[in-house]
């Protein structure tokens, strides 16, 4: 089945948008932003060692990265999106295979979690998806500035101390590292990739 597109850029920062694109496509689709689970897994084995850890996964859209995930070994990941209509159809899509994997419609900027109750949080291309509203990439509109900075401040609130995030994108670091730079952590940057460069940010809190 094709892929529902949207008619501009910035519909992908819109709620409405991948409501529309999930009720269209199949419980069996999928979509990964950048690279597959296959292609980092000894980056994310490296990074979170121990695979009892909680994973927060921000944004998990239809990707089969928390799937990818659980089958190697790391079974407490809680995913989130702000599409009802996605949360649905992987709860049930995976409710056999990945019984202990938890589903959550929510809003990244406003996490109904408590406090210090993550060791790792992961988004794969959901900030970036904030920042798709048209305008000067190196003066974006405040809107997309408080979105991104309530992201990382949601995220780093329910990290526990020595917790990590880690997000892979696009977006080069003189973008970027102006919401990921935060008091009381420390930030790595690792650029992958061979004629298209990725980037991992590693957001360690203390």
């Amino acid at each position: 089945m094709a892929q529902v597109l949207p008619k501009k850029n910035e519909d992908y920062g819109t709620k409405e948008y991948w409501d529309q694109r999930y009720t269209q496509e199949s419980e069996n689709s999928s979509f990964d932003w950048f690279k597959s689970y296959g292609d980092m897994a000894d980056i994310m084995r490296e990074l979170i060692p121990d695979k009892s850890s909680r994973i927060l996964m921000l944004g998990c859209g239809n990707s089969t990265l928390s799937q990818d995930m659980y089958a190697d070994g790391y079974k407490n990941i809680v995913n989130t999106d702000y599409s009802g209509v996605l949360i649905e159809k992987m709860r049930h899509k995976y409710e056999q295979t990945a019984p202990e994997m938890e589903w959550h419609e929510m809003d990244i900027r406003d996490l109904k979690f408590e406090a210090d109750s993550f060791d790792v949080a992961i988004d794969k291309g959901t900030m970036d998806a904030m920042m798709t509203a048209k305008a000067d990439v190196w003066d974006p509109p405040e809107e997309v500035v408080q979105n991104c900075n309530r992201e990382v401040d949601e995220v780093l609130r329910v990290l526990r101390p020595g917790g990590i995030f880690i997000y892979l994108t696009f977006g080069q670091p003189h973008f970027r590292r102006r919401y990921l730079d935060r008091p009381n952590t420390t930030l790595e940057i690792r650029k992958l990739g061979e004629a298209f460069h990725y980037y991992l940010y590693i957001v360690r809190t203390s």
